[in-house]
C-alpha cells in the first residue's frame, strides 16, 4: 500500500442506531479525523467534527484503534442533542482528514463510488419508530459454492430504494459471520499477501512449533496442513479429551481445520476479506509453491467459488453500509465445539498455543462486531489494553488482555427498539453438567438466563435472537442425544437448548410466567436449514405465541438428500399424536410448524442459501415470514 493511499478498508457499517445515537464503524488504511454529516430529508444538516482521539472522551464521539501501520478501526458513537426524525431518510457524508502525513481531504463517496443506491447522492438510513421489518441470517462462508444471503438483500434494498420507509428496520446477523475455522487455501493465501501490507506486528507463539507469525505466514504457513501446529496434533496429547478410555478426541474439533487461522492478523484480515472488496485488490491468490500436488485441483475449484464471493463484496458493503447490522457470533468466529463441553472449556484454556488461538478471535470479534453492538459495554481499560496488546502481538500484555476476554461477561446486548430486541450470548456462559464434564453444557447459565429473565418482565412484545435455535427439529436432538449418552457430544454438534436439562427446564419456565411477554420472536440460524415453528402452551388458556424462526446460512446449506430424510423422518415420528412427544422436555408445549410455500407433503425444513425476513404488525406479531432465496421468496404459511 502506498503512503499517499487513503483508503476505506471495511465499512461503513451501521451499528446502533436511534433518534439520539447514531454509531458507524469503518476501518482506514491511515489515522483520519472524520466530520459526520446527517442530512434528514426536509431538516436542517448536522454536523459533527469527530477528531480522532485515543479513548473515548466523555461525549463518547469517535474513538481509533491502530491494529497495524495502515490498519485504523474506528467506532463512531455520537449522542445528539438534538433528535433525528423518525420513519424517513436520513442521508450521511463522512469528510476524512488525514492527520499527520501528506494525503488530500477525501469524501466518502469519492472514496467509494458504488456506496450510494443509484437514486441517492449519498448513502442514508431510516431510524424506524417500530421494529416493522426485520432481515436476519447466519453463517456466510465464503468458499461454499451457493448465493449469499447479503447480496440478496442488497437486491431488496436496491428494488425499495425510492421507498426507504419500506426498508427492513435491521440485518441481524446471528453467528459465525465468518469462518476462522474452516478456511479455502486461496482464502488463507489471499489473507497472507495482504498481511505485510497492513503493516501488523509479529506476532510470538508459547507451546507451538511455530514461533512467531512472520514463520506462519511464511515458511510454516502449511496450507492445507495446519492440523500438525493446532494443539490437536498427535504429539499434544494433554490437549486431548478423552471420549472412552481407548479414545481420544482433539480440543479444535472440526473436520475443516486444515487451514484454521491462528494469528491475530489472519483473523482480522479475514474479516477486512469478508465485508469490503477493497483489500482484494491488493491480494494475490496465486497458488502457492507450497501446495500439494495432490491438491491443485481442489485449490482451483476453491479459488473459482472465491471469486464468485469477491464480485458481491460491493453489494455487501452497501447494504452494511445502509442498514443497522446488530451481530452476535456463534462457534465458527472462534472454533467449532467452542464451549461444548466443561471439559473441552478447561483443556482449552490450559494450554498458551490453544488459549491464543481463541483470544485472537475474540480480540478480533470485539473490535470488528461486539464494539459496534453496544459501546456501553467496553471500558476505556479494556479498549486501551487491546491497543497496547496490538502494539506487541504475543507480549505479557496480550496474554493478560485475552484472560480479560475469555472473562468478559458483557458480550450479550439490547437494543431499545420496539419490540424490544434481545441478543443472547449462548457461548461463554454456558451452565456445565455436574453429571459428566463430557455432556454438553447448557448454552446459558443461571445467573444469565435469570437476568435475560429480568429484561422480558411486563415487555408486551420481544424479538429474541439466540444463535442456535430453541426450538430445534426433535429427532435431530434426539440423534444429538444418542451421541451424547455414547460419550461422543462433539461428533454430532450437541450442542442445543434442550440438551442440559437445567438450562431448558429454566428457559421453558420463562414463557410460562404470567409477566413475561406476550409475543415472542426467536430469530435464530447455526443449523445450515431453515424452518418456522409456532409454540403455544398447552392447557394455557391465555398462552403467550412463540415464533421460532431459523434462517441459515447467508452462505452455507445442509447435506440436501439427508435434510430431506431427517425432515420426513421427523414429521413422521414426532406426529402431533406421536407418543414420542411425551419423551421430549416440550411435551407440555404445543409446536406446530409452518409449511414453505414450495414444499411438497411432508416438507418443512427450506435448504438454500438465502437471508431471512420477517414483518411484525403494531403488537408485535409475526405476518409474514419469509426466506428470500436468490431466485424465489419462500412463505412459511400454517397447515391448511
Amino acid at each position: 500500500m502506498q503512503q499517499t493511499d487513503l483508503a476505506i478498508l471495511a465499512g461503513p457499517i451501521l451499528k446502533k442506531l436511534s433518534v439520539n445515537q447514531v454509531t458507524l464503524w469503518l476501518v482506514t488504511s491511515h489515522p483520519v479525523d472524520i466530520t459526520l454529516r446527517l442530512m434528514p430529508d426536509g431538516q436542517t444538516e448536522q454536523t459533527f467534527a469527530l477528531s480522532q482521539t485515543a479513548a473515548i472522551d466523555k461525549t463518547r464521539q469517535h474513538r481509533s484503534i491502530n491494529a497495524g501501520e495502515h490498519l485504523y478501526i474506528h467506532l463512531i458513537e455520537l449522542t445528539l442533542a438534538d433528535p433525528l426524525p423518525a420513519d424517513c431518510w436520513i442521508g450521511y457524508q463522512l469528510d476524512f482528514s488525514p492527520v499527520d502525513i501528506d494525503i488530500s481531504p477525501a469524501l466518502l463517496t469519492d472514496l467509494i463510488s458504488d456506496i450510494c443506491y443509484p437514486l441517492r447522492p449519498t448513502p442514508g438510513f431510516v431510524i424506524h419508530s417500530r421494529l416493522h421489518k426485520i432481515l436476519h441470517g447466519s453463517c456466510r462462508k465464503p468458499h461454499h459454492k451457493s448465493a449469499d444471503g447479503l447480496v440478496i438483500a442488497d437486491k431488496l434494498l436496491s428494488e425499495l430504494q425510492d421507498t426507504p420507509q419500506q426498508w427492513p428496520s435491521l440485518l441481524m446477523m446471528s453467528g459465525d459471520q465468518i469462518y476462522a475455522d474452516d478456511v479455502a487455501a486461496p482464502m488463507l493465501a489471499a489473507i497472507h499477501s495482504v498481511i505485510p501490507k497492513l503493516g501488523i506486528t509479529n506476532e510470538t507463539f508459547a507451546q507451538s512449533t511455530v514461533v512467531d507469525s512472520h514463520a506462519l505466514h511464511s515458511d510454516q504457513a502449511l496450507y492445507n496442513q495446519r492440523v500438525h501446529i493446532l494443539p490437536s496434533d498427535t504429539n499434544s496429547q494433554a490437549l486431548r479429551i478423552p471420549l472412552f478410555k481407548s479414545a481420544e478426541k482433539p480440543v479444535f474439533t472440526t473436520v475443516h481445520a486444515n487451514n484454521h487461522l491462528v494469528s491475530f492478523a489472519e483473523v482480522i484480515t479475514m474479516y477486512l476479506l469478508c465485508w469490503s472488496p477493497e483489500c482484494w485488490n491488493m491480494a494475490n491468490t496465486n497458488m502457492p509453491k507450497s501446495i500439494d500436488k495432490n491438491s491443485v485441483t481442489g485449490y482451483q475449484d476453491e479459488l473459482a467459488v472465491i471469486e464468485q464471493f469477491v464480485t458481491g463484496l460491493p453489494q455487501v458493503r452497501r447494504v452494511m453500509a445502509h442498514l443497522p447490522c446488530p451481530m452476535m457470533f456463534d462457534d465458527h468466529d472462534i472454533t467449532d465445539d467452542w464451549n461444548l463441553t466443561a471439559d473441552w472449556e478447561q483443556t482449552a484454556h490450559s494450554n498458551d498455543f490453544s488459549r491464543r488461538i481463541i483470544g485472537n478471535a475474540l480480540m478480533a470479534y470485539l473490535l470488528c462486531q461486539g464494539w459496534g453492538n453496544a459501546p456501553e459495554n467496553f471500558s476505556d481499560t479494556l479498549l486501551n489494553n487491546v491497543q497496547l496488546s496490538l502494539k506487541n502481538l504475543g507480549g505479557e500484555q496480550h496474554d493478560s488482555t485475552i484472560n480479560d476476554l475469555l472473562d468478559f461477561e458483557q458480550w450479550h446486548y439490547h437494543w431499545p427498539t420496539s419490540p424490544k430486541l434481545l441478543v443472547l450470548d449462548t457461548r461463554t456462559q454456558r451452565w456445565w453438567s455436574e453429571s459428566n464434564p463430557n455432556k454438553p453444557s447448557g448454552l446459558m447459565d443461571w445467573e444469565s438466563l435469570t437476568e435475560l429473565q429480568q429484561l422480558l418482565i411486563n415487555e408486551p412484545a420481544v424479538v429474541l435472537v439466540s444463535p442456535a435455535p430453541i426450538f430445534g427439529v426433535k429427532l435431530i436432538e434426539a440423534i444429538q442425544r444418542v451421541f451424547t449418552r455414547l460419550g461422543k457430544p462433539l461428533m454430532v454438534d450437541a450442542e442445543n437448548w434442550m440438551a442440559h436439562p437445567g438450562s431448558a427446564n429454566y428457559l421453558l419456565n420463562l414463557f410460562t410466567h404470567r409477566k413475561t411477554p406476550q409475543n415472542f420472536v426467536i430469530l435464530s440460524g447455526d443449523v445450515h436449514y431453515s424452518y418456522a415453528y409456532h409454540v403455544k402452551l398447552k392447557r394455557r388458556r391465555n398462552s403467550p405465541d412463540i415464533w421460532q424462526i431459523t434462517s441459515s446460512g447467508l452462505r452455507n446449506t445442509f447435506p440436501d438428500g439427508l435434510l430431506n430424510w431427517l425432515d420426513r423422518l421427523n414429521r413422521w415420528l414426532y406426529a402431533p399424536y406421536s407418543p414420542l412427544n411425551a419423551f421430549t422436555k416440550r411435551r407440555n408445549m404445543r409446536v406446530t410448524p409452518l409449511k414453505p410455500s414450495h414444499a411438497s407433503a411432508g416438507e418443512r425444513l427450506v435448504n438454500g442459501s438465502g437471508i431471512g425476513l420477517v414483518e411484525l404488525d403494531e403488537l408485535g406479531k409475526p405476518v409474514l415470514i419469509s426466506q428470500l432465496l436468490a431466485d424465489e421468496q419462500i412463505n412459511f404459511t400454517p397447515d391448511g
